[in-house]
């Protein structure tokens, strides 16, 4: 999978230091090669990322190859972004939104 500018692809292996562990609040994508709403939505969150990247950590995790985290999240649908904060999941959403009500909707974890 390619990563999107300034979001970096999380896997198991890594989630727990870069998303549990994390300084930031952490938008998490969960996404698969195979879904169009993920594509859709990957330009957003490029944006989002550049522009709040000094205030939130943009990644994404492939949930085929990545089945332990996806589970664990009890993810159904993809896109699902979840927002971690000091390593606890505080919000969820699901499907693809444009750009200014991702916004809204991040606005009381930011």
């Amino acid at each position: 999978m390619i990563e999107a500018a300034g979001v970096a692809e999380v896997t198991d292996a890594d989630f727990e230091a870069e998303v549990i562990r994390a300084d930031l609040p952490v938008l998490v994508k969960f996404t698969a090669d195979w879904c169009p709403p993920c594509r859709q939505i990957a330009p957003v969150l490029s944006a989002i990322a550049a522009e709040e990247g000094e205030r939130l950590k943009v990644v994404q995790l492939d949930v085929d190859t990545n089945p332990r985290t996806t589970q664990a999240y009890g993810v159904l649908s993809m896109p699902t972004l979840m927002v971690f904060r000091d390593g606890q999941p505080v919000k969820s959403m699901v499907g693809a939104r444009p750009k200014r009500r991702l916004l809204e909707e991040l606005a009381d974890v930011l």
